[in-house]
């Protein structure tokens, strides 16, 4: 299964902060145990279309091998530190979670 996380920062952050949002926040989720492989990254510079949404600030996508292990990363202590440290410069989330047959 796949779980994509979209977040939407604060827009009073700086770039410093931005960066370590993602170089030691985003960074430290993809390298948790119970992850079989993750990325992240921020909107790709492709063309405007009336379905291509730019508005985000960064993506997360960690892939698990079921969902005994999503459910364990949902309570891994990492996964904790990132959001007790993090979530205040959260302006909103959204999380898709996808299955593969």
């Amino acid at each position: 299964m796949i779980h994509s996380v979209y977040f939407w920062l604060d827009e009073n952050l700086t770039d410093d902060e931005k960066r370590e949002f993602a170089e030691e926040g985003l960074k430290a989720l993809t390298t948790i145990d119970v992850v079989a492989s993750g990325e992240y990254g921020a909107p790709a510079p492709t063309a405007a279309r009336p379905v291509t949404d730019h508005s985000f600030d960064f993506a997360l996508f960690l892939r698990f091998a079921g969902i005994e292990d999503q459910n364990a990363y949902q309570t891994h202590p990492e996964h904790e530190v990132f959001v007790k440290r993090f979530s205040p410069w959260f302006r909103e989330v959204k999380v898709y979670d996808t299955a593969f047959a």
